[in-house]
């Protein structure tokens, strides 16, 4: 039986993973966003770079079968399960002090940037780079083509995404703390999330 391991809620965590492990990140209470990032555990300065994963992809919401690639074009991660509805984002960038600002928060606001940094420092890392994040059951719509809406998550509790590393390499999470917009749920109320990898 593999570890359950706790996202908490608002925070960020980071973990090792070998070639050929699965990582499944579960929403646990349902609703919950988790930003997603995974660098080259040889080199952070090849992180899983979303842009690239587009057009190596051609679309910007991968499926099961779906390889994610880093900014070398190399597969890092393969999408395996998916229990979800399939919703997930890959074209907002991590909330950061700024959006917060932006939204009229008054002091600081916690953010998926600041838990990158953190959670990497948690075993022993330095950040390098802030690569966009793959925002694991955002739901972001696209409409006439080019008009971004921001709408509740449609993963229900218990819902996982399973990846399949590629390469050793080192993931992040985030339980992406904003409250301000309903990303997480109508009540704008951010939970906590957990994740297991195995052999």
């Amino acid at each position: 039986m593999s570890e359950l391991k706790l996202i908490p809620a608002r925070r960020g965590v980071a973990d090792r993973m070998k070639k050929g492990q699965t990582l499944r990140v579960i929403n646990t209470l349902g609703s919950q966003v988790v930003d997603f990032w995974a660098f080259n555990a040889d080199d952070l300065a090849e992180p899983l770079s979303m842009e690239h994963t587009h057009v190596s992809l051609g679309k910007t919401i991968p499926v099961v079968g779906d390889s994610l690639v880093t900014i070398k074009r190399r597969p890092i991660v393969t999408l395996t399960g998916d229990t979800s509805p399939g919703i997930h984002d890959t074209l907002m960038a991590a909330c950061d002090i700024y959006r917060y600002q932006l939204l009229g928060a008054d002091g600081y606001h916690d953010n998926c940037t600041d838990n990158l940094g953190q959670a990497l420092e948690g075993i022993g890392l330095k950040r390098i780079l802030q690569p966009a994040p793959f925002n694991i059951f955002m739901n972001v719509p696209v409409s006439n083509g080019s008009t971004l809406t921001y709408v509740p998550a449609v993963a229900k509790p218990g819902d996982y995404l399973e990846l399949r590393a590629d390469m050793d390499c080192i993931v992040v999470f985030s339980a992406c703390p904003q409250d301000m917009i309903p990303i997480n749920g109508e009540a704008c109320i951010v939970q906590d999330a957990h994740y297991t990898i195995t052999d």
